[in-house]
């Protein structure tokens, strides 16, 4: 029954929360309109349950500022201060609602990453994917972006193993007492997180190695 319950609570908060909260959606999207102008929204392509690929939204929180040669600046640079206010605040991931109340996200649960991290990942980290992602999370509540991406999936993984009602409305708790404290909101000199470039015995290392050995053997014969 827990995720048939799990389902109900998503879709009775992320529906109350988002006819409560519907006054600030109001105000942030008027306050980003007249500071960056459009897009409102930051969208991206992320994998969700299994690695099925959904459209995740979040308020935009960064500038379109680029370089001489058109390229886009570093994020560091591209953060506005509205946008720094709203990811110490959680306030960028209120449109997040919709995703839950669509199903492809959960309140609870992993948090969705890039999509280029999928084969970087060992078997065991790939876990992760086993639930639906969600806008917080066990990782989340203990260290964010604070603490290595291999403590994060570990915690991830934890979650997926000891998942129910009881620990969901912990993690939820443990969210508010986060985001009034602004906590683990990103790594020491970035922005957010530094990029997941894998561990040791990730798909990604097992495609390389066997890339090196077939070149070994093309270059004995």
């Amino acid at each position: 029954m827990y995720p048939v319950v799990k389902r109900c609570i998503d879709i009775v908060v992320a529906g109350l929360g988002l006819i409560v909260l519907s006054p600030i959606l109001v105000v942030i999207t008027v306050v980003i309109w007249i500071q960056m102008g459009w897009p409102i929204m930051f969208h991206q392509m992320r994998p969700g349950l299994n690695g099925q690929v959904f459209r995740m939204y979040k308020f935009r929180t960064m500038s379109n500022k680029r370089d001489e040669e058109g390229n886009l600046l570093p994020d560091e640079q591209r953060l506005t201060s509205l946008g720094k206010f709203l990811r110490k605040t959680s306030l960028d991931e209120l449109p997040e609602l919709f995703n839950v109340l669509k199903g492809d996200m959960s309140l609870v649960g992993p948090r969705p990453l890039l999509m280029q991290y999928l084969e970087r990942y060992t078997p065991e980290q790939a876990r992760r994917h086993e639930v639906k992602p969600g806008i917080t999370g066990w990782a989340q509540v203990n260290g964010r972006n604070a603490i290595s991406w291999e403590d994060k999936f570990e915690l991830d993984v934890w979650y997926i193993d000891n998942q129910s009602l009881w620990l969901d409305f912990k993690i939820l708790l443990k969210t508010v007492v986060k985001v009034f404290k602004r906590e683990g909101i990103s790594a020491e000199g970035e922005a957010t997180m530094t990029e997941f470039m894998g561990s040791a015995g990730s798909i990604h290392d097992v495609i390389n190695e066997d890339t090196l050995q077939a070149a070994a053997t093309q270059d004995s014969d």
